[in-house]
């Protein structure tokens, strides 16, 4: 599903209107329509009941007129709280109201607190509230007598329908600008965007909901949108179908380095991700003095001792060489830790050898300290970081990244180079042609740790398996994410599940997804 900026949106609605003849009118007249129609299918017929619709400037009040035109026409007693004065509202919107101005239905001007105070008790009676205050183009905080609006619908206890997007939220980032209506669903036109489906701008839309208004598809195209929403269909189209004869050698050999005293489970939980996600040969490089413990605890893994310590070093690098030979893909960083042997390995192995690789964790730590070239490779490179290691690795803090988490994630990898998977809720994939995909799956019972260890397990292995860079960065969070989904929704759980558990949940999620593409 593709997400449209702000001023994307904006051009799309410039382009139905002059380059296609759709009058404004027409789509703000859809817009109304389909959003009763979405109204009437959530909250059953809405003849006799009451909706209070919150209106505020430009075409959004626009489109709260046309919903209550058509909820007055199926019986419904409409109030429109007016929160601008009649001859602020112009074009098209100001066509509706005129509409309405002549029809039995309720206009209260709302100019101040004390006019709100007035209407307290309509909305309390209300069966549904329509926030039409301010659309996809807010750029700065609501105040005066429109943000004590937003308080009293969110303090009503009243179900909220947001018109195009909550009131308040930034569209492009998923911020709340200051003050937020927290809508229990939204309706919104034509193409969502990402503010709708990151967080917390996830929670304050509520239930999405895309009505066609119109815009034709030729109009879309033109404008090569190049983020989206990961979906079923979509990462299906990503799965590899498995011949009847095939065998281990046919789904690749993959090489992880991993894990130091006291953090051998990162090592583990990383190769149970990348067994589990179907590839046919593990190998894990591991420190020598900790072999054992991998030995009698991944059984389907190969274990390759490296050195006499419990850390990686820059002695080893011989042996990685060697380790590396006829695989198809790598795994660096969890678990490893950053000590300066350890980081003098791993920024060679980053640098100079050739097959793709996934960057994990202490990896990624070793980059951002010693600021090396982080585009400067001979294979593709996919970074893993949490927040965290982002803000290091771009040398910001973490409020930063989380601003603006697609443009964090996409800004690093055109500029350097390589694909980014900025991990966290609503999980973001970014590559250095600058498509940007974002993950749906996944809750809060991801909060655990050892589940980044996993993922990048699950990467790797689908890496090795030779699907694109690209595209296992995304199935592979994807599936992640749908395997911690399976496991909340059948033990009914929303904390204390393991990392382990996902990995094991795993093969029934991806079989999941493959059921998609064979429907």
């Amino acid at each position: 599903m593709k997400l449209a900026l702000a001023e994307t949106m904006r051009r799309l609605d410039g382009r139905a209107i002059h380059d296609y003849g759709i009058p404004g009118i027409v789509l703000m007249e859809n817009a109304g329509k389909g959003t009763v129609d979405l109204i009437c299918r959530e909250f059953g017929n809405m003849c006799g009941r009451t909706v209070s619709i919150f209106v505020g400037p430009g075409n959004n009040g626009g489109d709260g007129f046309v919903i209550g035109r058509h909820l007055h026409q199926i019986g419904a007693v409409v109030h429109v709280f007016l929160l601008v004065s009649p001859e602020k509202i112009s074009g098209d919107a100001a066509t509706n109201l005129n509409i309405v101005s002549k029809l039995p239905i309720s206009i209260f001007p709302i100019l101040d607190d004390r006019d709100l105070r007035k209407v307290r008790v309509m909305i309390a009676h209300s069966t549904v509230l329509v926030d039409a205050l301010f659309g996809t183009g807010i750029t700065r905080g609501i105040s005066g007598h429109f943000a004590s609006a937003v308080d009293l619908m969110n303090e009503s206890g009243r179900p909220i329908v947001a018109v195009d997007i909550p009131s308040g939220l930034n569209g492009d980032t998923g911020q709340p600008l200051g003050r937020c209506v927290r809508a229990q669903l939204t309706a919104t036109y034509g193409l969502a965007q990402p503010g709708h489906v990151v967080f917390p701008g996830a929670e304050l839309t509520g239930d999405l909901h895309i009505i066609d208004i119109g815009i034709p598809a030729q109009a879309v195209e033109k404008e090569s949108i190049s983020t989206e929403l990961l979906q079923r269909e979509l990462v299906s189209e990503m799965m590899q179908v498995r011949e009847a004869n095939s065998h281990k050698g046919s789904f690749g050999h993959v090489l992880i380095l991993a894990g130091a005293q006291g953090k051998t489970g990162a090592a583990i939980l990383a190769g149970q991700g990348a067994l589990r996600s179907g590839s046919g040969l593990v190998s894990i490089c591991v420190p020598g003095q900790l072999n054992q413990i991998f030995e009698t605890n991944i059984l389907e893994a190969m274990t390759v001792p490296m050195g006499t310590s419990c850390f990686f070093s820059h002695e080893d690098y011989e042996a990685f060489i060697n380790a590396a030979t006829g695989k198809n893909a790598i795994l660096v960083g969890p678990g490893i830790g950053t000590n300066d042997a350890t980081a003098e390995l791993i920024k060679r192995v980053y640098q100079e050898i050739d097959l793709p690789m996934v960057v994990d964790a202490d990896a990624l730590n070793i980059l951002a300290q010693d600021c090396i070239e982080i585009g400067k490779t001979p294979a593709v490179r996919i970074l893993t970081p949490h927040p965290g290691e982002m803000a290091r690795l771009m040398n910001c803090s973490v409020p930063e990244i989380q601003a603006d988490r697609l443009k964090a994630a996409s800004t690093f990898a055109v500029e350097n180079g390589v694909i980014v998977v900025l991990k966290g809720a609503a999980t973001v994939v970014a590559a250095p042609s600058g498509e940007v995909a974002i993950n749906p799956t996944g809750n809060s019972a991801m909060a655990a740790g050892g589940m980044g260890d996993v993922l990048s397990g699950i990467i790797v292995s689908l890496l090795g398996q030779g699907i694109s860079p690209r595209q296992a960065a995304c199935l592979g969070v994807y599936a992640h994410g749908l395997a911690a989904d399976r496991l909340a929704i059948n033990n009914k759980v929303r904390f204390g599940i393991l990392a382990s558990e996902v990995a094991d949940e795993l093969p029934l999620a991806f079989q999941e997804i493959i059921s998609s593409k064979m429907l």
